[in-house]
């Protein structure tokens, strides 16, 4: 089996010429935005919300108050809520495939467009709704609009992006997600003071504001050189390359693309369960309703800051560093805090006293960690590698199978988290531990370093990886666009990592 491949540019890789214009900047910010409602989504919860839980869920309400020295682990145990919870990522995974589809065919700022709109008459019902079927039935519209865009969005950011400059346009998208859930968080601390107990209405219906956002902004978007050739529009990808490079110097990236496509044609960290429910989670290891509240926008902003320091990394320490640090310090901050959760409540659930300020303090400090670990790592990287590594012609498929499983496994674990935290009680961070150890494993074993290689030359890089042997790709100045040259040599027996330089 070949092992992991690190391709080294040794200072550029294939740089093509051109700079990074303003329309680029302005076309990837307006694309980007499509992170706000899959961030506005994870932060708005209202299920820690009394008079939400009065009116939907009365029996996890009346659970919830219960005697404080009861079990705490199980007080918002319900399948019911969790149905409401995890039905957007089930729709989410749904529409990821037809999402696929329709940015093949038809572009990516069309599948933006329906992504935006679906939002926004998840929004509409959502903020209207008058019993659990409404809810769920808006959730699964906003799943749908979800799909579409995690889908369409990444691609989009990548396509349009230069090569040395991909991984820090490309991660706007998840910092415009961390927005959003910051936006959400903030949202829900002030609607949770209204008056009269239907705060969580204007919560839910603020959804429609990120809708609107990647709905109407999609209408400006061009079509990416990539989608205008793969759909047979070579003459207006020529044009399009020209505009976003700022430079008629594009023949060599021109001609790339299009041998790209005639030769095409022959995640499970608990973050998002953390993100979602956090007031939840912060609830029931003991925190009152406002403080679980500030504590969600405390790691609202430590997630928005932090994925500032990916965009400024990504394309100089790479993807594979900041992969395997994230992994580590995730890994690190779910088995302390698992272990002081565990020293609280024990087995039982049932601690003698509330939290002190201190302890509790302590507990938001490493749970602020894990956010940042994988604010600059798992977060962004996430959408970013698979949105660059597969060919043309299956990118857009390769991009629904990523969104289908990241929505598979929330699905799963959203709809599970609260029966898991009732019956494996802390020892649920634990379990999450054990899959980062899996997950970062892997990276270190199999994933190639792909920072500042042209979209168009990622195939390359799977060829090498797929040897069994380690190659040597050089491209000289005195070659032709796709005229490679490949010196290899028998692979280690150790299982040290394969190196590949693209020169």
């Amino acid at each position: 089996m070949a092992g992991a491949v690190i391709v080294s540019n040794g200072g550029g890789g294939r740089d093509y010429p051109g700079n990074l214009t303003l329309y680029v900047l302005f076309t990837c910010f307006v694309a980007a935005t499509g992170g706000l409602i899959f961030g506005y989504d994870l932060g708005i919860s209202v299920t820690s919300m009394d008079p939400f839980l009065m009116k939907f869920f009365p029996s996890v309400y009346r659970q919830e108050k219960a005697d404080e020295s009861a079990n705490q682990y199980c007080k918002f145990d319900s399948q019911l809520l969790t149905a409401f919870t995890s039905s957007l990522y089930l729709a989410a995974l749904i529409a990821s495939f037809f999402a696929s589809s329709v940015t093949r065919v038809f572009g990516r700022k069309w599948s933006m467009l329906g992504g935006g709109v679906t939002f926004l008459a998840g929004a509409a019902v959502n903020g209207a709704a008058r019993n659990v079927l409404m809810l769920i039935l808006g959730r699964i519209l906003l799943g749908v609009g979800v799909g579409f865009a995690n889908q369409s969005v990444p691609l989009y950011l990548s396509e349009m992006a230069p090569a040395r400059l991909r991984g820090m346009l490309n991660i706007g998208f998840q910092l415009m997600i961390t927005i959003g859930i910051l936006c959400a968080n903030l949202i829900n601390y002030g609607t949770a003071k209204i008056k009269g107990g239907w705060g969580w209405r204007i919560s839910l219906a603020l959804a429609a504001i990120p809708g609107a956002i990647i709905a109407v902004g999609s209408l400006f978007l061009p079509d990416t050189p990539n989608s205008l050739i793969e759909r047979g529009h070579a003459d207006r990808a020529k044009r399009m390359l020209r505009r976003i490079r700022g430079t008629d110097d594009i023949l060599d990236e021109f001609n790339d693309l299009i041998a790209a496509s005639e030769e095409s044609k022959l995640q499970l960290t608990g973050i998002n369960v953390i993100t979602f429910y956090a007031p939840v989670l912060f609830k029931t290891i003991g925190f009152g309703g406002d403080a679980s509240l500030m504590s969600s926008v405390i790691t609202g902003l430590v997630n928005a800051f932090a994925t500032l320091v990916s965009i400024a990394t990504v394309d100089k320490v790479g993807r594979r560093k900041l992969f395997l640090q994230g992994g580590a310090q995730m890994l690190i901050c779910q088995v302390i805090v698992g272990t002081l959760i565990a020293k609280k409540f024990g087995l039982s659930g049932e601690a003698e006293e509330g939290l002190s300020r201190g302890y509790a303090a302590v507990v938001v400090l490493f749970i602020c960690l894990y956010v940042a670990g994988f604010a600059w790592s798992w977060g962004p990287l996430g959408w970013l590698v698979p949105s660059e590594i597969f060919p043309l012609e299956i990118r857009s498929a390769g991009q629904s199978i990523n969104v289908s499983v990241n929505m598979l496994f929330t699905f799963g674990v959203a709809q599970a988290f609260l029966a898991m935290l009732c019956h494996l009680k802390y020892f649920l961070f634990f379990f999450f531990a054990a899959w980062v150890v899996l997950m970062t494993a892997f990276i270190a074993l199999f994933l190639p370093e792909t920072k500042n290689v042209p979209i168009e030359e990622m195939l390359l890089v799977w060829r090498a990886t797929g040897s069994g042997a380690t190659s040597l790709l050089t491209t000289t100045t005195s070659t032709s666009p796709r005229q490679i040259q490949i010196s290899s040599w028998v692979a280690p027996t150790t299982p040290k990592p394969s190196r590949v330089a693209l020169l």
